[in-house]
């Protein structure tokens, strides 16, 4: 019997390929999306995008989307009681089980995992420690498109943000940079592939300059700047 499932959608490639693995696996039935947005700015959070393409996603795959709404600025207390109230509305609708695309890091899937434990929701994760020069190239042969839509000035330049992943886009990545972004580089937006009815249809607005305080620790300095930087590709809804 399929286990019931929300899938933890962040509108890029790295969610996209999971949600594919776990269809193509048969184990789950994935009743909901669940997708963070900035209240604020009701764009997806980290990812800058407009909410109504992501409702659009979630429209061309034929899944349900549920929306958390977050503050601007939230504390880890809001966060958390704000997640509360929709993991309660899972547990509701008979959910034990949810996905994740993450890949690498061991603290977030530590904390994602004790938290949800209590709960007793069970966190699975597709793409955890696969190689990711493999994983970006199983996803282009799938078919999958996805276009650059943040970059973080510590690792690119302006120039690849708004760009369409490709083998050349691949090819331009510094050789720091990982293939699938996985430590923060850049954010996507999937719009086609095999997942989807038919492709998500946007034009591609202005690029955007933000700047967001870096978190402190006790080993900061004055030297070393206190902000990070980052191109935001804004994508207009068709």
């Amino acid at each position: 019997m399929k286990k019931n499932a929300y899938f933890n959608w962040s509108s890029g490639k790295d969610s996209a390929l999971a949600l594919n693995y776990a269809l193509q696996s048969n184990e789950f039935n994935i009743q909901y999306l669940f997708t963070s947005i900035n209240g604020a700015f009701n764009r997806v959070s980290m990812h800058g995008v407009r909410t109504e393409l992501v409702e659009q996603q979630a429209k061309k795959i034929g899944i349900p989307l549920i929306k958390m709404e977050l503050p601007e600025m939230p504390s880890m207390e809001d966060y958390e009681k704000i997640m509360l109230e929709k993991l309660l509305f899972f547990k509701e609708k008979g959910i034990q089980d949810t996905l994740f695309g993450d890949i690498f890091l061991e603290d977030l899937r530590k904390y994602r995992e004790d938290k949800l434990h209590s709960l007793g929701i069970t966190a699975h994760f597709p793409l955890w420690k696969k190689d990711t020069k493999e994983m970006i190239l199983d996803f282009l042969q799938l078919g999958f498109k996805t276009i650059v839509v943040c970059v973080n000035e510590q690792f690119l330049d302006q120039s690849f943000v708004g760009r369409v992943i490709d083998e050349q886009f691949l090819a331009d990545l510094p050789p720091n940079v990982d293939p699938c972004g996985e430590n923060g580089e850049f954010h996507t937006f999937i719009f086609d592939g095999p997942i989807f009815d038919e492709p998500v249809t946007f034009e591609i607005g202005e690029i955007v300059y933000k700047t967001y305080p870096k978190p402190k620790t006790e080993d900061s300095c004055t030297e070393t700047p206190n902000e990070y930087g980052f191109y935001f590709c804004d994508l207009i809804p068709i």
